[in-house]
């Protein structure tokens, strides 16, 4: 199928999943600021979608969670309507996660029937669909970990469970842009596309680091910025396990400190970004909007990451900067296709600078 045709209903579709995923990764951050993920201790993806509805079912489920550690580490003495008020908070993420599984599994049956995929990119399509269920299982795994030992889930499989949502994210956006290229997609490498890789490669270690953040609670051991404990570098971050090196994985202070200061470094490289770019990709309004709101939206993020410490983690600013992490996933992602696709198929060498830039066309 000729993917300049591709029907504009894929296309919305497309859109749709990757806000209602977008949507699932902010329901849960909100699920883990109110300590509701380890509410429901079963996984069970087909009953599960029916809550307790008689008081006899819901003292079942409530003896069920009075066995897990953070009832008996956290929460001993909670009520049966606390209980209920976290048991919904994450029954509604779970529902919401089967809704936005249905919403993209039935209509990729249908247009796949009608053909209506395109078939250089059906590899894609199928590798979204394989992506959101081992997303799912991750979730669950995540959840698993909290309910053994500790009152917390394992922080690595919580940075897992994230990852895997915003890499599904940046897939389903990359798809988008790629059935509106021309018919034969060519990558190229060129110093606009390495810049951004190297971007996106900042951008995920920094996402990596406030997952490992979340996980370990770490933001809530200083509400001072840009001082920690009074002091601009922590002692000992690297003297807390041994060895050493895994403090930058496992010791919340170190992790927290590299999460803060790790954003400055994208900043400062933020200008040769912009410049490789714009060798490559010329003086477009597209290019030049995507760099623009990627600069704005850096800014602002690390500002709302600063209020987010100096408010000792308000939920809703927290929640926010979780999303300002979709955002530069997204332009970023953006960015990259717009840099590695010529419309028309022709290349422009990297090694080249003095060739005139070739100009772009809106996407």
């Amino acid at each position: 199928m000729d993917c300049t045709v591709v029907p504009r209903s894929v296309r919305r579709w497309l859109r749709g999943f990757a806000v209602l995923v977008s949507l699932m990764v902010l329901v849960g951050g909100f699920v883990r600021l109110t300590r509701s993920g380890l509410s429901i201790v079963e996984w069970n993806p087909i009953s599960g979608a029916i809550p307790p509805l008689t008081e006899r079912a819901w003292e079942e489920e409530f003896a069920k969670y009075q066995q897990t550690p953070e009832y008996q580490k956290v929460n001993r003495g909670m009520t049966l309507n606390e209980y209920r008020y976290i048991f919904l908070i994450e029954w509604i993420h779970r529902q919401l996660a089967r809704a936005v599984g249905l919403y993209f599994a039935i209509p990729f049956l249908w247009f796949w029937l009608r053909g209506q995929l395109p078939w250089e990119h059906r590899g894609k399509f199928i590798a979204i669909g394989l992506l959101f269920v081992g997303q799912a299982v991750m979730g669950w795994l995540m959840v698993a970990s909290g309910l053994v030992d500790q009152p917390a889930v394992s922080h690595f499989r919580l940075t897992a469970h994230l990852l895997l949502a915003l890499s599904l994210i940046a897939l389903t956006v990359w798809t988008l842009r790629s059935i509106r290229a021309p018919l034969i997609e060519r990558l190229h490498w060129n110093r606009a596309t390495a810049s951004t890789t190297i971007a996106l490669g900042i951008l995920t270690v920094q996402i990596i680091y406030g997952g490992m953040t979340a996980g370990l609670k770490a933001g809530y051991l200083s509400d001072s910025w840009p001082l920690m404990f009074g002091v601009l570098i922590p002692s000992g971050l690297f003297t807390f396990v041994q060895p050493a090196w895994m403090n930058l994985l496992e010791a919340p202070v170190t992790v927290m400190f590299v999460h803060r200061w790790l954003p400055f470094l994208a900043l400062l490289l933020l200008p040769l970004l912009w410049r490789a770019v714009r060798q490559v990709c010329g003086y477009t309004p597209a290019t030049t909007g995507l760099l623009w709101g990627l600069a704005a939206m850096l800014g602002v993020q690390i500002l709302l990451g600063i209020f987010v410490v100096l408010t000792h983690v308000s939920l809703p600013l927290a929640i926010v900067h979780q999303g300002g992490a979709i955002v530069l996933v997204v332009l970023l992602v953006r960015l990259l296709h717009t840099a590695a696709t010529i419309p028309g198929g022709q290349a422009v060498p990297a090694w080249n600078t003095a060739s005139p830039p070739v100009r772009e066309q809106a996407a």
